[in-house]
């Protein structure tokens, strides 16, 4: 697959744009000794080793997993503790980006290519039954601004369908997450970082016609947080492009999963629940991690995004950790929970809390 910069990202890309949003490292540090938030990171991703390692073991696709399994966690670990030991070693110091590759790289060299997807299905069948109840709540509110603000919850609550944070996924797998309990329970506003009341003021202008959403989980994150906002976008005659990961990482939906689920959630004259898809397109995006380097998507997001004037980065991977300064050409949005300490404490707000980041650029 040919990789291209993301077009609405100012040029040259090489200075305007680091798909990184917390310095783990300042150029007047050792390059060969970790800094404190290096060793921060990497202890958060040898934490979330062990409910991996459970995921693998259990792949009935994989003949011998549990063997694979051990491998994976030993290997893996390995090359976390190498990190710590030498920043230099495995091309270069760690960041969001290179932890996140170790792992899907040492997971796919041992021939576990998804081990999530049981899980997902499971998700995806219970968020596509309650989808229709969460529609008919979101339209059954007249106020406009009250209707939006309803739909933004959804997608926080929806994001914590988040099994790459190894808290929730230990909550998960005891008690699962009720969506609707969750959108109740979101912490009060002003949130971290708050921008939806200039957000808000934009979208009664009718201020945009084409949104391009980078999106994040399967279950209940894409079907009950961003298919409702993405159908209200279409309802108000907007064309919408959702951007979906080519390959599996963690239990991120992928482009062709994203496909079904569009499938069955239509009716037979192509409407969701009686607003017309004609204007929504589903495109790959060619990333295969849990975050997103903007400078490397596909050729045919490129192309398809080029004319949108409101880019919206969903998730705690891809609008906070990597993308929250971005900057594009046009409006942008970055939304999601904060589900790590190190980044709560880096924004200086909550665990739980939530980042509704919006840049207006003048045209």
């Amino acid at each position: 697959m040919e990789m291209v910069p993301f077009p609405l990202i100012p040029k040259p890309i090489e200075v305007n744009y680091r798909a990184c949003t917390i310095p783990y490292r300042f150029p007047c540090d050792n390059p060969k000794i970790a800094t404190p938030t290096e060793i921060s990171w990497i202890n958060v991703f040898a934490n979330s080793i062990p409910s991996f390692k459970k995921r693998a073991e259990s792949d009935t696709t994989v003949p011998d997993a549990p063997a694979r399994a051990q491998k994976f966690a030993e290997r893996y670990g390995g090359i976390l503790e190498d990190w710590k030991k030498d920043p230099e070693s495995h091309g270069g110091p760690p960041d969001g980006v290179s932890l996140g590759r170790a792992r899907e790289n040492m997971l796919r060299e041992l021939g576990f290519m998804d081990i999530f997807k049981k899980v997902k299905d499971e998700e995806n069948a219970k968020a596509i039954s309650l989808f229709p109840e969460v529609v008919s709540l979101s339209d059954a509110i007249e106020d406009e601004g009250e209707r939006l603000e309803n739909l933004v919850r959804g997608m926080f609550a929806g994001n914590i369908f988040d099994l790459g944070s190894a808290q929730l996924a230990e909550v998960f797998s005891r008690d699962g997450i009720s969506f609707l309990a969750s959108s109740q329970n979101l912490v009060p506003r002003p949130w971290v970082i708050d921008d939806l009341d200039s957000f808000q003021a934009n979208w009664f202008k009718n201020r945009w016609k084409k949104a391009v959403i980078f999106v994040d989980n399967s279950g209940a994150d894409i079907i009950l947080g961003i298919l409702p906002f993405a159908r209200e976008m279409l309802r108000r005659g907007m064309q919408v492009v959702l951007a979906a990961n080519d390959l599996p990482a963690i239990n991120d939906v992928t482009y062709t999963e994203l496909t079904e689920i569009l499938s069955q959630l239509k009716d037979e004259d192509g409407q969701l629940i009686g607003v017309d898809t004609s204007k929504l397109v589903i495109a790959n995006s060619g990333n295969d991690l849990a975050v997103i380097d903007l400078s490397r998507v596909s050729q045919e997001l490129a192309d398809i995004s080029a004319d949108a004037d409101l880019v919206i980065i969903e998730g705690m991977g891809r609008g906070i950790e990597t993308n929250l300064y971005a900057q594009f050409k046009c409006d942008s949005l970055k939304i999601g929970m904060v589900k790590h300490i190190e980044v709560a404490e880096f924004l200086g707000g909550r665990l739980y809390d939530c980042v509704f980041k919006y840049n207006e650029v003048q045209s």
